[in-house]
């Protein structure tokens, strides 16, 4: 059986497909391309955010566009077609990560439910050096699943998930190179027409 071919590990079941991880999604010289090419000529931006009582950076650079208008000289529409191919919904935005190294993180959250069309999968491509993310229930015996996101794997999430489960990158002490996640998303178009 072809590698591409193969079935997605289930994470996490719910009546939306749960959460599903394909640790070879993209080849690792593709997967190579993708990632020299998207760092070289994304948009890289900082940003601050509110965090309790104090505002503080956002510890990763950030990158986001509509699918409408994905910058040619980007390998964000092959990228697209084939997230589609495996993960279908009518993705419309498509946000960058890049975690320069292992003190870039993004804390325990769930995607913030008015930002998402409810019954479509949120799709995460992994680049660069692997980052453990861990995946936690929000109630009950609060179970923790930790999935080490390789270079080139897809990561996808139902909407259903953001309700019961939340997921987030930690910083980690180990010496880690750079690694990008390319995060397809169904936001309403009201949201899409205010940026």
């Amino acid at each position: 059986m072809d590698l591409f071919d193969s079935p997605p590990q289930t994470l996490l079941e719910d009546a939306e497909g749960g959460i599903r991880y394909w640790p070879g999604f993209a080849g690792s010289r593709e997967a190579d391309v993708w990632f020299a090419e998207l760092q070289r000529l994304a948009g890289w931006t900082t940003s601050r955010r509110r965090m309790y009582d104090r505002v503080v950076d956002v510890p990763r650079l950030l990158a986001a566009y509509r699918t409408v208008a994905l910058p040619p000289e980007l390998p964000l529409a092959a990228i697209l077609a084939r997230v589609r191919a495996t993960v279908p919904a009518p993705y419309n935005a498509v946000g960058l990560n890049l975690y320069r190294d292992g003190a870039d993180s993004v804390a325990m959250h769930n995607d913030k439910l008015h930002t998402i069309v409810p019954g479509h999968p949120i799709a995460l491509l992994s680049l660069g050096h692997p980052r453990r993310m861990l995946i936690r229930a929000k109630a009950g015996e609060r179970g923790r699943v930790a999935v080490e996101l390789g270079h080139g794997s897809l990561l996808s999430m139902s909407h259903a998930s953001q309700l019961t489960h939340e997921h987030g990158i930690p910083k980690t002490a180990r010496p880690v190179g750079p690694r990008m996640s390319v995060v397809f998303r169904v936001r309403p178009l009201a949201q899409l027409d205010e940026r």
